[in-house]
């Protein structure tokens, strides 16, 4: 019996898909939090969101054609790693926009002056209450008046002064003390206001000390002021709502500095995934069954980085904001032991295609193949799901008790990365032989609805944890079929093009259109009804497929196999050389 080798060549490869991974795992996940932590709404991140896959749509194919007309494979994969180490690196350098002073409500009426703020986050509430309860600050209001509120102001707190503005201002600033905090939830509504007291105490407005009260026979007003108390925690809290708004953020130069880096990363990813592929596959020649054995590594790098820099972000971080300083100096460091390990990749194409668009273009005349290009339009669409919607639902579960929600995230990326994607990628080649790519696609549907109907059951988010065991079949198996089978019928010559055509229909298309789907209806009908929509929708594709798939089987003609029109092929066929044995990795 031959005894089993390590080949050489393909070290470099592994290498690459575990520092890659590891590369990109400290920054990606945390992009969508650095924003809102820059002050950004969930309008601004879901439209810039919706937008880098359709830039991933467009870069992936466009690459992968300049790759293979030029043969300049190598070249751009590790441009493509240069490019996203410094787009990501740059972002830390991104200026948080300026923050507008939080906006309260003033009361005055028989004879009780307060501050108040009302929310339907139940959880900020309770943060400021166990913050604030025993705590007296010291705050400055920029209020807007109204000509009736002058006589409250001039006759009864401006009274000794000679200064009294004229009651046609609009305006009026107070330096005050606030105290005595009290938190009123409505539960019926879901909405919670929070009051701070304004006491029989000594304030000042625009300039005059004057005696803070609201006397009894005066009438009710309530006016809306700009509230800054020199409190950091305070400040965050209210400003969670609103911030800065997609049209607002269009004309400030600190968002397109943010954006922007994001384009550049996407393109320099799109480059390293499509290429990169493209690259294995032509290393590996007709064993193209141990594509998941090395694709595998790159679950490993993603899964013990992401989970270490989840923790060194909390244990460095001081105050409320987050400092992700760390983490873009790991994907610096990581992505540059990439570029140096991609050196060593020896590839050479050995075919090149006359006319690769047309090549290329042959692929939309066969049903066949336009029925994969759905297929990935729905694994995309239930992937932008997951990724961008699971940690909302698990925090919207977990309710105001956020201690341990990073630690449970953690774990959910961790089994995601080692219990099921590791595992798949590692039998890819061997499942594929035994049932084939057509029903490796059904199985994958299939493997998505009970997910996601898993999901939609969810009471405690502790309970996540087994569910993404199934992460080894909606996203393991699912890119190994999708990425062999793209190898597989690429005429020679147009292997990264087909790579990159495939990935920007999965993400340009699938993941696009599903974040702008998830984000609606999970603003309209929450996240438990949200996943049991998607969940019955991927069941009901599993069964069209299945369907389709039997009827073209029967059906399918004498001449299509004769002429060559590219076809799925059988099992024994698109996995012919799983019988040699002599390499194992």
């Amino acid at each position: 019996m031959m005894k089993p080798r390590v080949d050489k060549d393909l070290l470099p490869m592994k290498a690459h898909y575990f520092l890659f991974n590891a590369g990109t795992a400290p920054v990606v996940p945390y992009m969508p939090t650095l924003a809102r932590q820059l002050g950004y709404s969930n309008g601004v991140v879901g439209t810039m969101y919706a937008i880098l896959p359709v830039v991933g749509m467009l870069a992936k194919p466009l690459l992968g054609f300049i790759g293979d007309r030029y043969q300049r494979h190598r070249t751009l994969f590790i441009m493509g790693e240069i490019l996203t180490a410094v787009a990501f690196f740059l972002i830390m350098f991104t200026p948080a926009i300026p923050r507008t002073p939080p906006s309260v409500t003033f009361h005055c009426h028989s004879g009780e002056a307060n501050i108040n703020f009302c929310t339907g986050d139940q959880c900020t509430l309770n943060e400021i209450e166990r913050q604030y309860a025993d705590k007296t600050l010291q705050c400055k209001l920029h209020c807007q008046t109204q000509p009736y509120m002058w006589d409250i102001i001039c006759q009864d707190w401006l009274k000794n002064s000679t200064t009294c503005p004229s009651n046609t201002t609009t305006s009026v600033n107070i330096t005050t003390t606030l105290n005595n905090l009290l938190v009123e939830k409505n539960e019926t509504s879901n909405v919670g206001c929070m009051f701070f007291s304004v006491p029989h105490i000594k304030g000042t407005i625009n300039g005059s000390t004057v005696n803070m009260y609201c006397p009894k026979h005066k009438p009710y007003f309530n006016t809306t002021c700009a509230m800054d108390c020199n409190d950091a925690f305070l400040a965050s809290k209210l400003a969670d709502s609103p911030v800065i708004s997609t049209s607002s953020a269009m004309g400030l130069y600190q968002f397109w500095w943010f954006f922007g880096m994001l384009i550049i990363s996407w393109i320099g990813m799109a480059a390293v995934v499509s290429i990169g592929d493209a690259i294995c596959f032509g290393i590996l020649g007709d064993r193209g069954h141990l594509y998941g054995k090395q694709r595998l590594f790159g679950s490993i790098g993603w899964g013990v980085v992401s989970l270490l820099s989840g923790a060194l972000v909390d244990n460095m971080s001081n105050g409320v904001e987050k400092d992700y300083t760390i983490v873009f100096w790991m994907t610096a460091v990581i992505m540059s032991l990439d570029v140096v390990a991609s050196l060593k990749l020896k590839h050479t194409q050995t075919h090149l295609s006359p006319n690769i668009l047309k090549d290329v273009g042959q692929m939309f005349l066969s049903v066949r193949c336009l029925i994969f290009f759905i297929w990935c339009i729905f694994i995309g669409l239930g992937t932008a799901l997951i990724w961008n919607f699971l940690f909302v639902h698990l925090e919207s579960l977990g309710g105001c008790d956020a201690s341990y929600m990073k630690t449970l995230q953690g774990f959910v990326m961790t089994i995601q990365c080692f219990c099921g994607e590791l595992p798949f990628f590692f039998f890819s080649g061997w499942i594929l032989k035994k049932i084939g790519h057509i029903n490796a696609m059904s199985v994958v549907l299939f493997g998505f609805g009970v997910r996601f109907i898993l999901y939609s059951m969810l009471q405690d988010p502790w309970y996540v944890l087994p569910i993404e065991l199934l992460n080894g079949i909606t996203f393991g198996l699912f890119y190994a079929t999708m990425a062999s089978y793209a190898s597989i019928v690429a005429p020679p010559g147009t292997e990264s093009t087909m790579q990159g055509l495939v990935g920007a229909i999965f993400e340009g298309i699938g993941v696009s259109v599903g974040s702008l789907i998830a984000g609606y209806l999970f603003d309209a009908i929450g996240g438990g009804h949200t996943f049991e929509i998607f969940g019955v929708a991927a069941f009901v594709a599993f069964i069209v497929h299945v369907c389709v798939q039997m009827y073209l089987q029967r059906h399918q003609s004498s001449s299509e196999a004769e002429n060559g029109t590219v076809k799925y092929l059988a099992p024994t066929d698109a996995m012919q050389m799983l019988n040699d044995q002599e390499y194992v990795t």
